[in-house]
């Protein structure tokens, strides 16, 4: 039975994610290469944009510094390495993978996130 707190909670999350693996598999020539394989789908979540500073100045432009976080139901396992797709509201997507610590907490659980840019 989902507690008070934890279905409040889930209430805020507009956006959907899916869950991509990237594993290994056996062709028919016995012969193994690796796949993306879907483990989640359209699962509520919340995706959190943060920003740490304003700007950071280099040498040759201004860098924005954001971090991202997803909020989902604490008892979603998701691999490290794992490929995140968010659709927001609206139908914009963002792909991301988890760069950090997973935080759990009672009613749900708080990922930390970076732009996915290939498999670890």
């Amino acid at each position: 039975m989902v507690n008070a707190v934890k279905a409040a909670l889930q209430l805020l999350w507009k956006d959907l994610c899916t869950v991509i693996e990237y594993q290994e598999f056996t062709r028919e020539n016995k012969s193994t290469g690796q796949q993306e394989v879907i483990v989640l789908e359209n699962q509520p979540c919340k995706l959190s944009f943060e920003r740490l500073q304003p700007v950071n100045q280099t040498d040759s432009a201004a860098v924005l510094v954001q971090t991202n976080k997803m909020f989902i139901d604490n008892e979603i396992v998701i691999k490290p390495g794992s490929k995140i797709i968010i659709t927001r509201q609206g139908g914009r997507v963002f792909e991301f993978k988890q760069s950090g610590e997973v935080g759990y907490f009672s009613n749900h659980q708080e990922i930390p996130l970076i732009p996915f840019e290939d498999y670890a």
